[in-house]
């Protein structure tokens, strides 16, 4: 089951030649999701590839730097014959200014366009094998971050015990994994406890948007296999980070190691830093032992099971 992210934009409010503003594309087994929405994203979308199929879009705050790529993004759409819907989630009490927004720049698509209001502890979208959950941050306006989670999977089939038990080959392995108990001839019911294994764990990435390190975000990315969270200062700007409710690096890697995270993914590199993350990835790599990395705009990053299966 195919999971990737690549990152359009991974850079501040200001953009620069090497990194756009925020915007997050996300493949679930060719389910196309889209994270925040910054200028130029539809660029990137074309630049990266990774098409205009987005069926949901995830506004984490309704600051310019994650949602001027909007309206655009909807003339573009429109401009391909898009007739199925889009739906943009936002957080509590933005619907109506992302709704003014995108008329006053002209944006009048003809395909459904639907804006969902979303509160901590919601579920945005609910898929058969995963969701997309919405959570409280702590911003300088209404904010939310998004996790995307999936289910758990059925445990592994052990063939060889089911044989042992004397279940013939065939749909009775299938009944069996499917958490049905089948019938032997011989009258003996083998209950599916007996050789299938316990459930094992879906895949989860969580994005905080903009946001000061809050003990929230811990919860909800308890085990995440990839933490995308908000570094946008290194240690020279602290004070700074405090001041426009953001996280420096270092903050983000506490959140991550407190979490157990497998992966950390810095984003929202001020423009300060063009060029040069060494500062962030430093400090980050001080605070967390799992796998840290600032990604550059366009990179891909494949998302495993935990058990690698």
């Amino acid at each position: 089951m195919t999971l990737r992210a690549t990152f359009l934009g991974t850079g501040g409010a200001v953009p620069t030649t090497e990194r756009n503003p925020p915007a997050i594309a996300v493949n679930r087994e060719g389910d196309q999701l889209l994270f925040d929405c910054a200028e130029g994203t539809q660029r990137q979308m074309m630049r990266y590839g990774t098409g205009f199929g987005v069926s949901h879009l995830f506004v984490t705050h309704t600051h310019g730097d994650h949602i001027y790529g909007i309206p655009g993004l909807l003339d573009t759409l429109d401009f391909n014959d898009r007739e199925d819907a889009l739906t943009i989630h936002v957080p509590p009490g933005k619907k109506g200014e992302l709704r003014a927004f995108i008329d006053a720049a002209g944006a009048r698509p003809t395909f459904p366009l639907r804006i969902n209001e979303v509160r901590d502890g919601v579920v945005a979208l609910a898929r058969d094998e995963y969701e997309v959950r919405a959570f409280e941050v702590e911003h300088r306006t209404s904010a939310v971050g998004y996790a995307l989670v999936e289910d758990d999977r059925k445990g592994r089939f052990d063939r060889a015990k089911a044989e042992e038990l004397g279940v013939p080959v065939g749909p009775k392995f299938s009944q069996l994994h499917e958490g049905e108990p089948v019938e032997l001839e011989d009258g003996t019911v083998i209950d599916p406890e007996q050789v299938v294994g316990e459930p094992r764990p879906g895949r989860k990435i969580v994005y905080s948007g903009d946001t000061r390190p809050i003990e929230r975000t811990v919860d909800v990315a308890e085990d995440a296999d990839l933490l995308i969270h908000d570094a946008t200062f290194a240690d020279d700007r602290t004070d700074r980070a405090e001041k426009t409710a953001h996280a420096t690096a270092r903050e983000a890697a506490g959140i991550a190691s407190r979490a157990n995270v497998h992966r950390l993914a810095l984003l929202h590199v001020s423009s300060r830093y063009t060029g040069n993350v060494g500062a962030h990835l430093r400090e980050a790599r001080e605070a967390f032992d799992g796998d840290v990395f600032a990604p550059d705009d366009g990179q891909t990053v494949e998302v495993p099971y935990p058990d690698g299966e």
